[in-house]
């Protein structure tokens, strides 16, 4: 199954994909990153337009290795 990461080095916090995408995407407010919650399956259609309004090109599909 393919899940979204975000590369937090690059990310910036602009939230933009918490406004796209608050199903996958949320602030963690306590350690102040963008994070991914977990979920069984992910809308790919909102997760796909997530990556591409994305400022800093950080959010992509990965394969779930299941580690």
């Amino acid at each position: 199954m393919l899940i979204p990461m975000i590369d937090l080095g690059r990310c910036s916090a602009c939230l933009g994909c918490i406004a796209v995408c608050p199903a996958v995407f949320r602030l963690n407010a306590a350690a102040g990153y963008v994070e991914v919650i977990e979920l069984a399956q992910y809308p790919a259609d909102l997760v796909d337009e997530a990556i591409k309004l994305c400022p800093e090109d950080c959010i992509a599909w990965e394969e779930n290795t299941g580690y």
